[in-house]
């Protein structure tokens, strides 16, 4: 809203107003000065929460949320799958099997990694991740699909089962229909636990979403200032003759100059444009300097607040303020630990429930930790404490340590 105000003599102000019969009479001891017109700023504006400005506004034009997004996902499709068979108790290793060569290729059109790239890339922009297995219900499965979650619906069914899944594209629809009893489909969804809804998840960009948009305004805006060269933001200012005369914009001035200032000048795309007065106008700065809004910093701790609702240490992401770790190295431990480990073992999990009996009642999904770089320095202390301990076997070590044992090891 646009306000103009009047001053009389003995300082006092009223509001103008356009019915005549609300307007205050000049008296005889008005004092002329020059009538400021204040342009008020408006509401803030964030993105929709919904999956296409998600994909848009966060992973596609933010680098915090893409890396943060990419950091995860890459990390958990360079995971090493195992197999293992579980028989009276003992656990043995299979190294090759359906349902590895089905992991590692699983379709004519994407590698294992690629699939469990988009995989956790489709969980982390949208909170839900859809996987379409092609066979029978009860058969091995002959491949498996990504399906993309904008374009899936959960059709509710009862006690906290969904009854059906549907997919759809344009004007073609699919219904996966889901078992009542034990709640398996050819469709396996993944999803973000989400406090306020049953059948979907909650995407770590809506909690992140408006430091996303403070982060994206900001750089918006010193792209703005770069190729303006100069940053108006201050009061309009209509000079007085020394008669007295003047000091006052007609009605029409005054809606052409604040119609001119919303669509040319208001925005982050128009920081910094130069304004062009009309004689009688003048311009008063009383904006803070970048300096005074410590605008630099305002936008590290917009991205120190994106990474840290992913689960990744600023520190990976080279962006500086307070580091919670000592170096990098304690950072991404604490990721692995903390982000990367628990998403890989819910993807196992649903694994395990939904894909591997196909394969055998006794088929666990398991994963290579000991080849993960990032958590060497743990096993080697934990490997320090199982050498030093003699109470232990020789074979008791090397099975606690994941190795088989051998022969005359039980001494």
């Amino acid at each position: 809203m646009s306000k103009r105000l009047f001053k009389f003599g003995k300082g006092k102000e009223v509001q103008n107003t356009k019915n005549k019969s609300e307007k205050t009479e000049f008296t005889k001891n008005y004092i002329p000065y020059m009538k400021a017109y204040l342009q008020e700023t408006g509401k803030a504006v964030w993105m929709p929460r919904n999956y296409e400005k998600f994909s848009d506004e966060a992973y596609s034009k933010n680098a915090v949320a893409y890396r943060s997004i990419n950091l995860i996902a890459q990390s958990i499709a360079s995971i090493k799958w195992q197999l293992f068979a579980e028989d009276d108790g003992i656990s043995k290793e299979l190294k090759s099997h359906p349902a590895l060569n089905l992991l590692h290729r699983p379709n004519p059109c994407r590698s294992g990694f690629e699939f469990l790239e988009a995989l956790i890339s489709y969980k982390l922009i949208n909170g839900n991740a859809y996987i379409l297995k092609i066979g029978g219900l009860n058969e091995q499965p002959q491949e498996l699909h990504l399906l993309r979650p904008d374009r899936v619906s959960v059709i509710a069914g009862k006690g906290g089962i969904p009854a059906a899944y549907q997919y759809k594209i344009g004007d073609d629809e699919i219904i996966y229909p889901v078992d009542p009893i034990s709640g398996k489909s050819a469709v396996l969804h993944i999803k973000y636990f989400h406090p306020l809804n049953d059948w979907y998840g909650l995407s770590p960009i809506e909690a992140a979403a408006n430091s996303i948009d403070q982060n994206n305004n900001a750089g918006t805006w010193n792209q703005s200032l770069l190729q303006n060269g100069a940053k108006p933001s201050g009061a309009l200012v209509v000079k007085t003759a020394e008669d007295g005369s003047g000091g006052a914009l007609s009605d029409d001035q005054f809606d052409r100059i604040k119609n001119q200032i919303d669509e040319q000048f208001s925005g982050a795309a128009n920081a910094g444009r130069p304004l062009l007065l009309e004689g009688g106008l003048d311009w008063k700065e009383m904006s803070l300097s970048p300096k005074d809004m410590d605008f630099i910093e305002t936008k590290y701790s917009s991205a120190r607040d994106i990474a840290l609702t992913f689960g990744v240490p600023p520190q990976m992401l080279g962006i500086p303020g307070d580091n919670t770790y000592n170096n990098l190295a304690e950072a991404r431990f604490a990721m692995w630990e903390q982000t990367i480990l628990p998403l890989a073992d819910q993807v196992i999990d649903s694994l395990n429930y939904w894909l591997l009996p196909q394969y055998g009642k006794n088929i666990r999904l398991s994963y290579k930790i000991d080849e993960i770089s990032a958590l060497s320095a743990k096993r080697d202390k934990v490997w320090d404490r199982i050498q030093n301990a003699d109470f232990m076997t020789v074979n008791e070590k090397r099975q606690a340590v994941g190795l088989d044992t051998i022969e005359g090891g039980n001494q």
